[in-house]
């Protein structure tokens, strides 16, 4: 008890969790379909982001220039995500994370400029429908997970209860592995750590891309 006591992680570490196991996910989907143990370990990688999203949104100097990088590499991530999974260029029945990730930005700052709250109720649920016909990844269900930890940011025991109950709100098995992602998530000290600021906007499409072109190499 002690020694988890002592274990403290900056939000550099938990980046750095979120992705590795993103990669051991989209790897075991693009590469290895069958190995359903790197799909599991995988589901650490979303909730990770999301907890992140948020306190890089309150810690951010410059909002509209977040939102805007979000937005950015959204567009650019979705060819290298298309051609990864679905072997297309272009296909628009799913988008990538950085959709969800951007309708997550854009509901936490509508919350914070918002008055009464049914206006506030109504403003999610339009960012929820946006990303229902959008067809971001995760959903609307993703929008939900950031608003868990958008709201209890300041309650750690209901944040971690209402991440933990998400990852078991998915139909079937897999998603329940996300659950595991409270545990770094709990040991977050608040600081940032060392600084690498642009490196996931830039790995993410790069990672993907090089994905596709393994698949094309071994298959």
């Amino acid at each position: 008890m002690r020694l988890v006591q002592k274990i403290r992680l900056t939000s550099y570490q938990l980046k750095w969790i979120a992705i590795i196991t993103m990669v051991i996910d989209h790897t075991g989907a693009v590469l290895f379909p069958e190995c359903m143990l790197m799909r599991e370990i995988g589901r650490v990688s979303f909730p990770i982001f999301c907890f992140l999203l948020v306190e890089g949104f309150f810690h951010t100097h410059d909002l509209y220039q977040y939102m805007i990088r979000l937005g950015t590499f959204a567009v650019i991530s979705e060819i290298p995500y298309d051609l990864a999974f679905r072997e297309t260029i272009l296909e628009f029945t799913h988008q990538n994370v950085f959709f969800t990730l951007l309708l997550g930005v854009l509901m936490m700052y509508v919350l914070q400029m918002a008055g009464e709250w049914p206006t506030k109720v109504v403003e999610v649920l339009l960012v929820m429908w946006a990303a229902v016909c959008l067809k971001t990844d995760y959903s609307f269900k993703g929008i939900l997970l950031i608003l868990v930890f958008y709201l209890f940011r300041q309650n750690k025991r209901l944040k971690l209860a209402g991440g933990i109950l998400w990852n078991f709100l998915w139909k079937g098995n897999l998603q329940k592995y996300g659950a595991i992602a409270m545990f770094p998530i709990a040991l977050y000290n608040g600081e940032r750590g060392k600084g690498i600021k642009y490196f996931f906007y830039i790995f993410y499409p790069m990672h993907l891309f090089l994905l596709f072109l393994m698949k094309r190499l071994i298959g």
